[in-house]
């Protein structure tokens, strides 16, 4: 959410008093989800939401910059084949980093996942936009999808030896059923630790946003020019938050596909 967007999402919320007599600003409204297209499929509701829209038009912006950056490759790229180009080596560069050149044929699925992670993260900068990785079940649907998939590639790669991940080396005996117990642990929270690091950043930030827009109307233009101010200030906080947290999303993903090529 931009600051403009925040200011007028509060604006809006003015001409519905609070009981008390206050603003009646909800800063959690902005993550409601709305349906566009209902539909039920067999019993289950899989009608076409603010949110899935959103998921399309991030892929369908990502679809375009790829094939407009490198539908003319030239010798001296231009704006599009450029932002391609360095999103390419950036991807490649952290896989290539952090699992090796056995990471080489997992690029096609951390570049999508990192792209994915980011316009969603960008998108919900727009103005009047939908912010898809600030609900739980998008974040968690990917960590648990890249958890599953990267437990299933260690132990086809290593066998039944891959519990020997739980294993910490060089542990005494003594210690080796409370160390496993808190690998394991460690192991299965995984999934948990990955969405809600992104799920609770986006969310708390955006929130944050509609919080100082309320005061801005609530205080007027001229008493309100403090926290309009910190709310531009806060907007290029939160589009370095944005991009940060699809750099960890997808770098912690390149740490587990290292663990289960190499284990320790």
């Amino acid at each position: 959410m931009s600051a403009a967007e925040a200011v007028h999402g509060a604006a809006a919320a003015v001409h519905g008093a609070a009981p008390s007599g206050g603003l009646a600003i909800d800063p959690m409204h902005q993550f409601h989800i709305s349906t566009i297209y209902p539909l039920h499929i067999g019993g289950f509701d899989v009608s076409f939401t603010n949110s899935a829209m959103w998921m399309v038009i991030v892929a369908a912006a990502i679809s375009l910059l790829t094939i407009a950056g490198m539908g003319k490759r030239s010798l001296v790229p231009g704006r599009w084949q450029s932002v391609a180009e360095l999103s390419y080596e950036f991807v490649s560069n952290m896989l290539r980093d952090n699992v090796g050149d056995a990471g080489k044929r997992f690029f096609p699925f951390v570049f999508t996942l990192f792209m994915f992670v980011l316009f969603c993260n960008m998108g919900g900068m727009l103005p009047y936009s939908f912010t898809v990785t600030s609900h739980i079940i998008v974040t968690f649907g990917l960590a648990m999808f890249i958890f599953l998939g990267v437990t299933v590639l260690g132990f086809a790669v290593h066998g039944l030896h891959f519990f020997h991940f739980f294993v910490p080396k060089g542990v005494p005996a003594a210690l080796l059923p409370l160390l496993v117990v808190i690998e394991v642990i460690s192991y299965l929270t995984r999934p948990i630790s990955l969405s809600v690091r992104l799920f609770a950043n986006m969310m708390a930030g955006h929130t944050m946003l509609k919080v100082f827009a309320g005061f801005v109307i609530a205080m007027g233009w001229a008493g309100g020019f403090l926290p309009l101010a910190f709310m531009v200030a806060f907007t290029g906080l939160e589009i370095l938050v944005a991009f940060l947290q699809a750099y960890v999303f997808a770098i912690l993903t390149c740490i587990y596909l290292n663990d289960a090529l190499h284990m320790h």
